[in-house]
């Protein structure tokens, strides 16, 4: 069936013409935009929604979370920390992740996501608890299914414990043909390359600090047999600067060169302690820009616009909630506009700029070339925004209300693949009420087991 958009006061194109069209129409037909223009006439039988004084995006392409932490967040022993006495406090409680918390855990992040602006996210999924079921990443793609998001999953992994040089306990890390036989399955039983693709895979080691170089490099082999993209942090924190160049005698994006791990296939979260000579050794790399969880961490500050000045793709991405504390894309692309001010002043990145990071940018970091664009013949992924609230009385320009004002980030509509999923804020696929009681009953008893057993 047909869906007309009808009357939208702005429709923010994002094409190559960067078009911003007032009192528009959009006719969506099954799951692509068909049409863009103003008195467009509907199929005879189609869905009409009056758009009146909205404001249409594509919507936000989330680059990298880590969605079993929505149900980790705010526990006291490790809230304040940086990255790497974080990461060490909360291995004790993701090693009894189970595949019931995976599933509660993507659902929670889900939700926040769709009810943000988001129509499509990734995750990096890397944590295996010795002695459970190794589907994980299974439990995400059947939420992600039910809930009616686009998604990337990525295959993540983790093989240098802590008893061999490695920051994770050894109770989390698995044997590297373990790792290498699952993301083969994993590619073959879910991977879709077709255009308007509801799911793919991409293979996502964790971190310089936490698998082998030999895991890399045979990752790196696996995906471009396969055909799918890479994923990894790079360059987060000073910490894991020094790390890498005491272990390996280079800094994290010459240790990424070395691997053959740059190129349009891969992509990376932070990217923050990067010079420019670095910049250029990415190769066509993107990057996911994590604001918030940044700050919270006290890892720094993504050099963002000297990224694109060097013509790096670049996103913008939630991280994982454990240290974010909300999938939150609306709130993130405000705070990457803030951020982007405190380093540059007024020679920053303007609203425009920084809307386009969180949905083009998104998608072509992504590799997609169906996403993150209206226009005719893209995914019919559209988010709906009403500013006609108190909060933004008195802002003259629709973008600059989006990245700097109001007063919530609950998004009027969202239509993923030309279906409504989200409206009014609310979500239509599933029971929010009942999923947060599950969600929140299995939180509890992973975090209250382990303070109670270790």
């Amino acid at each position: 069936m047909a869906t007309l958009l009808k009357n939208i006061s702005t429709v923010v194109t994002f094409n190559n013409h960067d078009e911003i069209l007032s009192n528009t129409d959009i006719l969506l037909e099954e799951n692509q935009i068909s049409s863009i223009g103003k008195n467009l006439k509907a199929p005879t039988g189609s869905k009409i929604i009056d758009c009146t004084n909205l404001i249409a995006l594509p919507g936000f392409v989330n680059t990298h979370h880590h969605l079993y932490q929505t149900l980790f967040r705010g526990i006291q022993e490790v809230q304040e920390k940086p990255l790497f006495p974080w990461l060490i406090g909360l291995y004790e409680f993701w090693k009894h992740l189970t595949p019931e918390a995976i599933y509660y855990g993507a659902m929670v992040g889900f939700s926040e996501l769709l009810r943000t602006g988001c129509t499509t996210t990734m995750d990096h999924h890397y944590v295996f608890p010795e002695g459970k079921p190794g589907t994980l990443i299974d439990e995400q793609i059947k939420a992600a299914s039910e809930i009616g998001i686009r998604f990337h999953a990525t295959r993540g992994s983790m093989s240098l414990g802590k008893s061999v040089g490695g920051l994770p306990p050894d109770s989390v890390v698995q044997k590297e043909e373990v790792i290498l036989e699952d993301s083969e399955r994993l590619i073959n039983t879910y991977h879709d390359n077709r255009r308007f693709s509801m799911q793919k895979i991409a293979l996502a080691p964790c971190s310089p600090f936490s698998v082998t170089k030999e895991l890399m490099t045979e990752t790196r082999k696996l995906a471009r047999k396969k055909e799918v993209m890479l994923h990894t942090h790079l360059a987060e924190t000073l910490d894991e600067e020094k790390f890498c160049l005491e272990k390996f005698g280079r800094r994290p994006v010459e240790l990424m060169a070395d691997l053959g791990w740059t190129g349009p296939d891969v992509w990376f979260a932070h990217v923050i302690h990067i010079n420019k000579e670095e910049m250029k050794m990415l190769d066509g790399a993107g990057v996911a820009h994590c604001p918030s969880s940044n700050m919270k961490l006290s890892s720094g500050i993504c050099p963002t616009s000297e990224l694109l000045d060097a013509g790096v793709k670049l996103s913008i991405a939630v991280d994982g909630s454990a240290s974010n504390d909300g999938s939150n894309m609306w709130e993130e692309v405000r705070r990457a506009y803030l951020l982007n001010h405190l380093k540059y002043g007024s020679n920053g990145l303007n609203a425009y700029q920084v809307l386009r990071m969180a949905t083009r940018g998104g998608a072509e970091v992504l590799n997609r070339n169906d996403i993150g664009i209206l226009q005719e013949g893209m995914a019919a992924d559209i988010v709906l925004f009403d500013l006609n609230d108190i909060a933004y009385a008195g802002s003259h320009d629709p973008l600059v209300s989006l990245v700097t004002c109001g007063n919530t980030s609950l998004v009027k509509m969202t239509l993923v693949n030309g279906k409504v999923v989200v409206k009014d804020g609310e979500l239509l696929t599933i029971d929010t009420d009942k999923m947060r009681e599950k969600a929140h009953k299995t939180a509890t008893g992973l975090v209250e087991y382990q303070r109670q057993h270790g």
